[in-house]
């Protein structure tokens, strides 16, 4: 896994059109050709909306990614995709359970912490591809140093790459400690500078949103939303950082370690140490320890 840098990147401006509900279907506001293209959005409830590879799928068959991007609200369609200047606030994607973070684990020890599964980085290239088929791309990247992100960063990219190759090689990209594990070893001691990098955001050069790939605990004590791996929250800066909706891949799925709260509680000791005998009767161990 390469660690990311800085590397400057530019992307062509997303031709967009607003879309509107009525009647349960979606209806293009202009007849003019836009991308996303409509037909490729599909009302799943009142609310909800998903997007798939749209037909013809470019240079790869469509059953190769057997998946959708689900998103919510399907109302505020435009808000979400359709401008630079908001952000997408992603929390890195599926992560192996079995193996939990050492105490004090440095964000740049792959091997004493969790790390994407394999069925976690297919995930994440699918979801690369969607977002890439869809032409949702991004004027920025900044993700955090631990190595489950910057896996996850690899991942998407490749999604991208197998939709348009290089597609990102000119988009601005950095790490950054101030997205890295909450109160963990040289993690964020708080996101005020989260909050700082959300709030600033105006839209760049106009190439695309802001993409910032943190943590579950970073992104629920800025927004006060429990979101899964992988999933995006899609921020308004121009409204105090208003949740505007979320993006995540149709087969989405919470995790045990932080939507399963008495599994949660059982495996961590108050002090955030792992308790071995409680981890490896949830089937779980430390990374870089024995198997249970």
């Amino acid at each position: 896994m390469g660690r990311i840098s800085k590397a400057g990147r530019t992307l062509s401006a997303t031709a967009g059109i607003a879309l509107l509900v009525a009647g349960g279907a979606i209806l293009s506001a202009s007849g003019a050709a836009a991308d996303p293209d409509p037909k490729s959005v599909s009302p799943v409830t009142t609310f909800v909306g998903e997007m798939a590879v749209p037909m013809p799928g470019g240079g790869i068959d469509r059953s190769q990614i057997d998946n959708s991007l689900r998103f919510e609200p399907l109302q505020s369609f435009d808000e979400m995709f359709l401008r630079d200047d908001v952000v997408f606030l992603m929390r890195h994607g599926p992560t192996d359970w079995s193996k939990l973070d050492r105490k004090d684990v440095a964000p740049t020890d792959c091997a004493n912490q969790r790390v994407l599964s394999d069925q976690g980085r297919k995930d994440t290239e699918d979801l690369g591809a969607l977002l890439a088929f869809n032409d949702i791309r991004f004027g920025r990247i900044v993700v955090s140093e631990w190595c489950r992100n910057q896996q996850t960063y690899d991942a998407l990219e490749r999604g991208y790459d197998s939709v348009e190759p290089g597609a990102w090689e000119a988009t601005p990209v950095e790490a950054s400690a101030d997205l890295n594990l909450l109160l963990s070893l040289q993690g964020a001691p708080n996101v005020t500078k989260l909050r700082a990098l959300v709030s600033g955001w105006d839209g760049g050069d106009q190439t695309g949103p802001l993409l910032i790939i943190s943590h579950f605990t970073n992104i629920q004590e800025l927004t006060e939303f429990a979101v899964y791996e992988g999933e995006m929250l899609v921020l308004d800066p121009k409204r105090e950082n208003r949740v505007l909706g979320y993006v995540r891949l149709r087969t989405a799925q919470p995790d045990i370690g932080h939507f399963n709260v008495a599994t949660r509680d059982a495996i961590y000791e108050a002090d955030g140490s792992v308790d071995p005998a409680a981890a490896a009767a949830a089937g779980a161990t430390e990374a870089g320890g024995d198997d249970p």
